[in-house]
């Protein structure tokens, strides 16, 4: 059946129509020009903190205008390309319009993602994000599976070119990871990825059962926003216990024959961060503090607003609070119980394809949130 580029592409124009004024590019693009004076100011780094504030703003601002701007061009591209099949006819005109409904099929996901994208309006949501997990319940095979995922994670965003930094890997005894944290260092990675927060559940036939038995394991995902410069999160000293310690698993060199791992605790609240993948005592603590700055806010917010489960994700790791299957026997299958979205290609989405998972998480998130009021 011959496709109706037509209506795709009015469709295609339709919806950016609708991500053009909720975007309201307009205004954006007099706030680049007032935040691109300020950032030409010779005076600008005279006051540190306004200047990086006045940077990343400027640099969040552009991305988001070129994002909407190039989708435009591109569809204006397939229109131009449909028009080139057709006047060619022929065999070389269908090939034209071969190629034609490849970019058809890319760019109908591309424009949904960004669609998606303008519902992403919460106060921290264009925030970089810090994703931390742990094993939960189900032992050798629970460790294996905190690996699984945070591959998954890493593989997702080198698809996007979103650059990452790991801060830290505990790893387990036997096989895998006992908790492993890492940054997403692009615009709105909380807001995209604060749906994958929850408690994550799989079930396999366990490579480390010699009886080759069927075992369900559990892992946990915590995602909270990275703390920034201008962001009054001061921690007095008599608040913070600091330790160091000689890393621990592979790491090879300096990274294990020094004491350069940091882990510290916040005395009033009690929660610890550990840093370890640094070379030096220096970085891991700077990192340390970093985190544990972002945690810090996050439960400040949270105390104000009583939203800490739905903002941090309060997770167990075990039966009860489950968002996410991935059945790797019986059957192959990737559910996600919240939104009732599932595929059956699940080496897929554990090599990072996940993106339909998260739209449709921010979807389900928003529409929860409306319904509440």
């Amino acid at each position: 059946m011959a496709v109706d580029f037509e209506n795709e592409i009015k469709h295609l124009r339709s919806t950016m129509s609708s991500v053009r004024e909720v975007t309201d590019l307009d205004n954006l693009q007099a706030q680049i020009s007032d935040l691109e004076a300020q950032a030409s100011a010779p005076d600008l780094w005279d006051d540190v903190d306004k200047a990086q504030q006045v940077t990343s703003t400027l640099s969040r601002a552009k991305a988001e205008h070129d994002r909407v701007t190039g989708m435009e061009t591109r569809i204006g591209d397939l229109e131009a390309l449909v028009e080139l099949g057709v006047e060619e006819g022929g065999e070389e005109g269908r090939g034209v319009l071969v190629e034609a409904e490849k970019e058809l099929a890319v760019l109908r996901r591309d424009v949904e993602l960004l669609e998606v994208r303008t519902l992403l309006n919460g106060e921290f949501d264009e925030r970089e994000a810090v994703v931390t997990i742990r094993s939960g319940a189900g032992g050798v095979d629970a460790a294996d599976f905190a690996e699984m995922l945070m591959r998954m994670y890493l593989r997702w965003a080198e698809r996007h070119g979103y650059p990452t930094t790991v801060l830290d890997t505990s790893y387990a005894e036997e096989a895998g990871l006992k908790s492993a944290t890492f940054e997403v260092k692009v615009p709105y990675a909380f807001g995209t990825l604060a749906v994958e927060a929850g408690t994550h559940r799989l079930v396999r036939i366990s490579p480390f059962d010699n009886q080759g038995r069927r075992q369900t394991s559990f892992a946990a995902v915590e995602v909270i926003p990275l703390i920034e410069q201008t962001d009054s999160i001061e921690i007095p000293e008599n608040d913070l216990k600091i330790d160091v310690f000689r890393s621990s698993g592979p790491g090879g060199q300096s990274v294990n024959t020094t004491d350069s791992a940091v882990r510290m605790t916040h005395i009033p609240t009690g929660t610890v961060v550990s840093m370890q993948n640094e070379k030096s005592q220096i970085q891991n603590r700077a990192a340390a503090l970093r985190v544990l700055q972002s945690r810090l806010l996050l439960l400040k917010k949270a105390e104000e607003s009583a939203t800490r489960k739905e903002m941090a994700g309060d997770v167990k790791a075990s039966w009860g609070d489950q968002m996410r299957s991935y059945v790797l026997h019986p059957y192959q299958m990737v559910k996600d119980l919240r939104t009732g979205h599932e595929v059956g290609s699940t080496s897929a989405v554990l090599d990072g394809d996940i993106d339909d998972f998260i739209a449709a998480g921010i979807r389900w998130k928003r529409s929860a949130e409306k319904a509440a009021g």
